[in-house]
């Protein structure tokens, strides 16, 4: 039987200002064994997060009280102590060196007026004494581990200049610095493209097995928690409804809570599962099936950005970014084009490129057979009643200071499309089909759930009934029975309004269930587009062959032995005048194209 690292006991934690006896944490009982990995599953608010930050005694900085309960870390020399019951300077000295935590949020949780390697360096000499060169070395090294790219040029980042995928990397790394007894991860991958998640869950096994380290793992992605989960501990509202091993409860859940959970979890079909398919070689259109295809109502030809890099008092320009390097596609009437490929690969940068949220370097964008270059900034305006965008952050897409109501009619009132009661008709309206009441109208963003608010960006998307909606990781936060009520929305909203949408994602998973057509990006460039079920069941491209084998299986049973070979970390950073020059598109299927020499 494994020697128990942490055993909790009887943990009860109360918000202040929360009505008497309302707890967020309901007594629960918790033991994570050495070496173990514990999941803790559930929905927002089921009191996962709260759970791991009383270990760390980090609820109390939270606006909550630790009402009752035990924490019991078992010494390295002997003995155990109570961490409920410490004060915060021998806390501070447990925090990163026995145990450590990954952050939900790795923006807010570095500093950002400290360069990352300022802060990985802090770590190191608190915890381990050193001096700053041997810190040096460890943060480079920790660096490397986790796979970013140029590690030593992000150790003189700052946390702003880098994507959300890195930072949550560098998460990874700090926590990793000081090989801690019990690592608290909480939803460390959930930023993270498929194949950066694979090799960092890979990554959290290697160094357990080397160091005995256990890991208390806080995810809603089952998929995770099938590849790397020990235990499993189900909650709702506060309460664990089961928990056991892995395997028992994925082949037999008892709890009707826990098999919601498992058939919400979006997972790749059968035959994607099962490999890459043979490809073979497909017969051309003929001209009767080319004039039965949908109207193209966006069509994104030769596009282009890039971004300056600039250094010295002059900030002359040393090099650039190339993030979207030629691509080329066109958006049918009511179809889903998926944008998928891992972070960086400029996904987000070709849906704002196309916006005119970010000025393309080339290229032209045609709606509805309008070219967007060269219009000006009234016409634009009038150009985007047409084209919407939902975020991936609802919350930091929302104005705080406005209500509902005031949010989802602004772009009404821009565009005088009514009188006043008509667009508050319009807004009750939209607030019905995205499954919101009437009387949550006049509230505000904070008094809403993660996946609410992306219902409200929806309903503010739809206000001026727009031919295209681009969705950049509409999904990506949300726990797995809300992302599948907001797919299923999208999906409605479709069907109802013919609107169009370019879905961008990381969740190889959720593109197959939306999508009618799949483009894979990678370093900028389009490398693979075709249908669907061509693109996933016979991927022609290598690094899409990549891809889908990094999605995680949704079953414990079928668990794969995790086996990355080193890649080779490209950049897009090239120097000033470098001629872009990439294998042209080959026809491998019906409408399935790669760039494969």
């Amino acid at each position: 039987m494994t020697e128990n690292l942490l055993s909790i006991s009887d943990l009860a934690v109360k918000f202040h200002g929360a009505p008497d006896g309302a707890l967020a944490v309901k007594g629960i009982d918790l033991a994570i064994g050495r070496g173990e990995v514990v999941a803790i599953v559930g929905e927002s608010g089921s009191g996962k997060s709260v759970t791991a930050k009383s270990i760390m005694r980090l609820v109390e900085f939270m606006g909550a009280e630790i009402v009752r309960g035990r924490a019991m870390l078992s010494e390295r020399a002997g003995g155990a102590t109570d961490l409920l019951v410490q004060d915060e300077a021998r806390m501070q000295q447990v925090r990163g060196d026995r145990v450590a935590m990954i952050f939900q949020e790795p923006m807010t949780s570095l500093n950002p007026v400290l360069t990352i390697g300022q802060q990985l360096c802090e770590v190191v000499i608190k915890h381990r004494k050193a001096g700053r060169a041997e810190a040096d070395k460890i943060a480079l090294n920790a660096l490397q581990q986790v796979r970013i790219p140029e590690p030593e040029r992000r150790l003189k980042q700052y946390p702003h200049e880098l994507s959300g995928g890195m930072r949550q990397r560098v998460m990874i790394a700090m926590a990793i610095l000081c090989k801690p007894d019990l690592l608290i991860a909480d939803e460390p991958t959930t930023a993270l493209d498929v194949t950066v998640q694979a090799e960092i869950l890979a990554l959290l096994k290697t160094i357990q097995r080397e160091t005995g380290m256990a890991i208390l793992l806080i995810t809603h992605d089952m998929g995770v928690v099938a590849e790397i989960a020990d235990k499993v501990v189900v909650m709702l509202r506060g309460e664990v409804v089961e928990s056991g091993d892995v395997h028992a409860i994925f082949n037999a859940p008892q709890h009707e809570y826990t098999r919601r959970l498992l058939d919400a979890a979006p997972k790749l079909s059968a035959r994607m599962e099962c490999g890459v398919q043979s490809v073979t070689e497909a017969p051309a259109h003929t001209p009767d099936e080319e004039t039965s295809k949908p109207e193209v109502v966006l069509s994104v030809r030769n596009l282009v950005t890039r971004f300056a890099v600039r250094q010295g008092m002059f900030q002359r320009v040393v090099a650039n970014v190339h993030a979207v390097e030629d691509v080329s596609f066109d958006l049918r009437e009511k179809e889903t084009l998926s944008l998928v490929g891992e972070s960086g690969c400029g996904k987000s940068t070709t849906g704002k490129s196309i916006m005119r949220l970010i000025r393309p370097d080339g290229g032209e964008v045609l709606l509805q057979g309008r070219n967007l270059e060269g219009v000006g900034a009234s016409e634009m305006t009038q150009m985007r009643k047409r084209i919407q965008m939902v975020f991936q952050d609802p919350y930091a897409s929302l104005n705080p200071r406005m209500s509902i109501e005031q949010i989802i009619s602004e772009p009404l009132r821009i565009h005088r499309s009514g009188s006043p009661t008509e667009i508050r008709d319009r807004v009750f309206g939209l607030l019905d089909r995205v499954g919101l009441t009437r009387a949550q109208a006049s509230l505000y963003p904070h008094q809403f759930s993660g996946g609410q608010r992306q219902r409200i960006c929806i309903a503010r998307a739809l206000a001026l009934n727009p031919k295209v909606i681009i969705a950049d990781e509409p999904v990506s936060a949300l726990d797995v029975s809300i992302q599948g009520q907001i797919l299923d929305l999208l999906a409605e909203i479709q069907e109802e309004f013919a609107i169009s949408i370019l879905f961008i994602s990381h969740d190889m998973a959720v593109v197959e269930r939306v999508s009618d057509r799949i483009a894979v990006m990678y370093l900028g460039e389009i490398i693979e587009i075709g249908p669907r079920d061509a693109v996933l069941g016979a991927p022609a491209h290598p690094y899409t062959q990549q891809l889908l084998s990094a999605v995680p299986i949704v079953h414990p049973d079928q668990r794969r032995a995790r086996v990355f070979a080193a890649r080779e970390l490209r950049s897009p950073i090239r120097p000033p005048g470098y001629r872009h020059e990439t294998p042209p598109m080959k026809a491998v299927g019906i409408e399935h194209y790669a760039r494969i020499a």
